[in-house]
């Protein structure tokens, strides 16, 4: 699914009501379990908060977006195989890259956020849980657009990146707070779409004829 059917269809979605009426409902449980004994005390809070960086916030199953499945895929499998074995070794290589991944993105997102100056509220504007909402169903368009634009015009995300839909809740708070505008400019200059090897090939040979013809 190209990137702009994939908006679309999200943003249909939203036009219905699916992300409303969610409210209500629970945070979802994370992927992984942990039963450690130091969770009440908040030890175990960072490392909860790095399994539920789902590209899809409202996924129970965690498998709808490819990335969500391919990471759910690995640690199911990760988690049948003995620690000491190079598989294993493997796959967990696999899993924190991914997560690393996921990061990094936040990071860059959280950088911009905090030069707006929203230092404060950076965390609690990339915070997206089940319980996410829109701020306001008629501007899921405008964020949709925004979204594709930062997509296809900055490098903010990694190259065949899977449009997430917890960015999208994100620059709906943007446009509510009047700021989507100004992250995009930040973000084109932060992450301005890299030059093709073909285009600095083309103005190589221009310079070339120029140098020849003078």
């Amino acid at each position: 699914m190209g990137l702009n059917e994939w908006l679309d269809a999200w943003c249909c979605c939203c036009c219905r009501g699916r992300c409303l009426g969610d409210a209500a409902l629970p945070e979802k449980e994370p992927l992984v379990s942990n039963n450690s004994p130091y969770t009440s005390f908040g030890a175990t809070q960072a490392w909860d908060e790095e399994k539920n960086l789902w590209s899809a916030p409202h996924d129970i199953s965690h498998t709808e977006a490819d990335d969500d499945r391919i990471l759910y895929n690995l640690i199911v499998v990760r988690e049948r195989l003995d620690k000491d074995s190079e598989e294993w070794q493997r796959l967990n290589y696999d899993i924190y890259s991914l997560r690393q991944m996921r990061r990094e993105v936040r990071n860059r997102w959280k950088g911009i956020l905090e030069d707006l100056g929203f230092q404060k509220e950076a965390d609690t504007l990339l915070s997206v849980t089940k319980r996410s909402i829109v701020s306001d169903s008629q501007n899921m368009s405008k964020a949709c657009e925004i979204l594709l634009k930062l997509s296809e015009e900055t490098t903010i995300f990694p190259i065949n990146w899977e449009l997430s839909e917890r960015y999208l809740f994100v620059v709906d708070r943007l446009i509510a707070l009047d700021a989507a505008e100004e992250f995009f400019r930040i973000a084109s200059i932060t992450y301005p779409k890299r030059i093709s090897a073909a285009k600095d090939e083309d103005n190589l040979k221009m310079v070339h004829c120029n140098s020849s013809l003078s």
